[in-house]
């Protein structure tokens, strides 16, 4: 039986990006590995595989690739796929079958003939990967390419841009999807499942022909808004709680979010002063966001604004990050993050999020995680925020008892 195949079944399918676009991506990409002198690229990650190829693929247990050399890209995808990988890469694809545990091998053996360095993303391979890459390409040294294509990735395009833009307003609407469908009594995930079903739909209406996978919605009230990435439950919403609306459209790999502190009929003086403060900061934040600010910087300074009220101590995490080709389940650009210990510089076209949150646990008056969350794009003078949904008291207190 064949170790590998080419399954170029039916023609290439329509791409919110040009060939252009593609293209130059995948040329950068050959400028950086022609001054590391790296013969091949091996790509491994979704996030990677996704910007330099256009196609996201489903793990399912199997591996995955993508081979860039100086003249050819291709994807590396598993029969179980059949065509779909070739429709849906800018390049060749090449299929590698199931009746032999090493033909993925076979595969990147096919492609990387002769080569001496090969690039590969030391932040994804496995050492079990690592150590079958030995073997099957022996005497070839394997290359660090990660921490390059990350920078490479920081700073967006105007297509994508365009994209990211469509993402925020896929955003909004599931925001006021979510918003309609709260009331006390009404459980988390069916106020998920309106959020995610309209996001959904807008996707499905708004592109030509879209994969429609992996738009989420996390929704959570009372004591479950302590963290930002708690799952949904079936916990029914009170009269009073403090709720965290978490929607995310995903649209070609390309993830973009709202997020915002609500509160079902009312909100107690003690929440209102913490949601007010925290709301401060946000404001603030989203002042900061300029070219040539370190990204330190604004930490340093929202940092003060919650020592004042003697809440710092409540933060739980870092005050934005890079968008783009990114999810729950794969990787983001970790040197565009809003904290204490990373120096870098923000430049035009990088897309950051602003999004404070402090946690009070239970107990103590107001408890409840309190997180606004907006995206900017990154622009020559200042930044543009292309986040529409409101945040804050007096929008954000939804039901009768407001």
């Amino acid at each position: 039986m064949a170790r590998t195949v080419a399954w170029h079944n039916g023609e290439k399918e329509w791409s919110p990006f040009s060939d252009a676009e593609m293209q130059g991506r995948q040329d950068r990409l050959r400028a950086a590995m022609a001054e590391q002198d790296i013969d091949a690229c091996l790509f491994t990650s979704y996030h990677n595989i996704a910007y330099y190829s256009g196609w996201l693929y489903c793990n399912f247990g199997r591996k995955y690739g993508f081979v860039v050399t100086p003249d050819k890209a291709t994807s590396i995808s598993a029969g179980i796929d059949g065509g779909q990988p070739w429709r849906r890469t800018y390049g060749d694809n090449i299929t590698y079958t199931d009746w032999r545990k090493d033909n993925y091998f076979e595969a990147v053996r096919q492609l990387t003939p002769r080569i001496q360095r090969l690039g590969i993303e030391f932040d994804h391979v496995s050492l079990d990967i690592e150590r079958q890459l030995s073997g099957a390409l022996p005497g070839v040294e394997l290359v660090d390419i990660s921490q390059k294509t990350m920078w490479l990735r920081t700073i967006k395009s105007a297509e994508e841009h365009a994209l990211i833009r469509e993402g925020a307003r896929i955003c909004d609407l599931g925001g006021a999807a979510c918003a309609e469908a709260v009331a006390a009594g009404v459980p988390e995930h069916e106020v998920a499942i309106a959020s995610t079903n309209a996001m959904t739909r807008e996707i499905a209406n708004s592109f030509p022909f879209v994969e429609l996978m992996d738009t989420w919605t996390w929704f959570q009230s009372g004591i479950n808004t302590d963290g930002a990435h708690n799952p949904v439950t079936n916990k029914k919403i009170e009269s009073g709680d403090i709720l965290s609306l978490n929607c995310f459209p995903m649209i070609f790999g390309y993830y973009t979010a709202l997020e915002r502190t609500l509160f079902c009929d009312h909100a107690s003086d003690a929440h209102l002063d913490l949601w007010e403060k925290n709301c401060a900061v946000h404001r603030r934040g989203l002042e900061l966001i300029r070219p040539g600010t370190r990204c330190m910087d604004i930490a340093a300074e929202l940092n003060e604004m919650y020592r004042a009220w003697d809440l710092l101590q409540y933060r739980s995490f870092g005050y934005g990050h890079s968008f783009g080709v990114l999810c729950h389940y794969y990787g983001r650009e970790a040197g565009v993050e809003l904290r204490e210990d990373i120096d870098t510089v923000l430049q035009p076209g990088m897309v950051v999020s602003m999004e404070p949150m402090i946690m009070l646990p239970e107990g103590l008056p107001g408890a409840g995680g309190y997180r606004e969350h907006d995206i900017l794009i990154v622009t020559e003078d200042g930044a543009e925020n292309i986040t529409g949904f409101p945040f804050g008291p007096e929008k954000n207190i939804i039901g009768g008892g407001k």
